[in-house]
């Protein structure tokens, strides 16, 4: 048997080597940033992910005197960008733009290569925004009350696009749906689904409000309403779904940065710290309320509780609407 005393050393060395560490965080955090930070986008470029995450990570860059690169990792629905995060190594060099998908695809895939609620820590949420109910303009529909009626009149009749199965604008959809007892099909597009709607070939669509300038002012669709509970100033004229007589169907999309979840707490407020005081500056509030974008104001662990409430939400309502696991 060892003795005590043959035990001291490892025991001392590990105590040490913990003192050690200790004292580096502080000094760690000091210096960083000291090189460019690496921020992946799990989304397609020109989404509204990609596009809140440029704009604000632009003037992160500038404050903090180093590079944002910004490296687009798309691809089963943001599951290869966000396992590439979860890998990283956890410095705050590598972090994630993170959204409202991460919750929705660990309810459409029961086995994911990595834990959205245990392999990242969730940094700072950069804003919230609703998405833009949408109708083709051959349908006539000039209201939502319009659109209602006619899907009660012919159930299963009415059609409505999406950017894919569990996007932001498939569980609006799918929200709006459930809160006005309709029985309208899904159609989910990769891609072009908003042209399909031009064209008259599918009825409507939620389409997130930072993607949807040009849907705003084109003559080919009708504007019905916006997913939030207030109407947002760059569309004043649009009434929202709780005006239209169904609160149940607010829906928020939301845009953050999330890191390994191994991050030193220190490095993280550094970080949070800095992107919260550059989402005060009027100006960048200016360029992300022409996205339709209200920037949040949330401490870390505020923030955690947001994606946790979230994804219990997001859970729920899959259940509701009965969707299925892809895999």
């Amino acid at each position: 048997m060892q003795s005590l005393r043959t035990l001291s050393f490892p025991v001392r060395a590990l105590a040490g080597a913990a003192l050690l560490i200790a004292a580096s965080l502080p000094a760690l955090a000091q210096d960083y940033p000291s090189r460019p930070i690496r921020v992946i986008s799990p989304y397609p470029a020109g989404s509204a992910s990609d596009t809140v995450t440029r704009v604000v990570m632009e003037q992160v860059a500038q404050k903090i005197g180093q590079p944002t690169v910004i490296e687009m990792r798309p691809g089963a629905g943001g599951s290869v960008g966000f396992a590439a995060v979860a890998k990283a190594p956890p410095d705050g060099y590598t972090v994630a733009t993170s959204s409202s998908s991460m919750a929705t695809e660990s309810v459409l895939h029961r086995t994911l290569p990595y834990d959205p609620q245990k392999d990242f820590v969730h940094v700072v949420l950069l804003g919230t925004s609703p998405n833009i109910l949408v109708a083709s303009a051959k349908s006539g529909f000039k209201t939502v009350a319009d659109l209602v009626n006619a899907a009660k009149a012919k159930p299963g009749t009415i059609t409505f696009a999406s950017a894919g199965i569990g996007s932001s604008s498939h569980m609006a959809g799918e929200r709006f749906r459930l809160a006005a007892g309709i029985d309208v099909r899904h159609i989910p597009f990769k891609e072009g689904g908003l042209v399909q709607v031009m064209a008259g070939n599918i009825d409507f669509y939620f389409i997130p409000l930072a993607a949807a300038a040009s849907a705003i002012s084109n003559d080919k669709l009708a504007v019905l309403a916006v997913s939030s509970t207030k109407r947002v100033p760059v569309i004043a004229n649009v009434p929202t779904v709780v005006e239209a007589g169904y609160p149940d169907a607010v829906f928020r999309f939301w845009n953050g940065i999330s890191a390994p979840a191994k991050t030193p707490r220190e490095v993280v407020n550094k970080l949070h710290d800095v992107t919260n005081e550059v989402l005060k500056d009027p100006a960048l509030q200016e360029r992300l309320a022409k996205l339709g974008v209200e920037p949040a104001q949330l401490s870390v662990e505020d923030f955690a509780k947001f994606f946790a409430d979230d994804f219990k939400a997001t859970a729920e309502l899959a259940k509701k609407a009965d969707l299925k696991p892809l895999d």
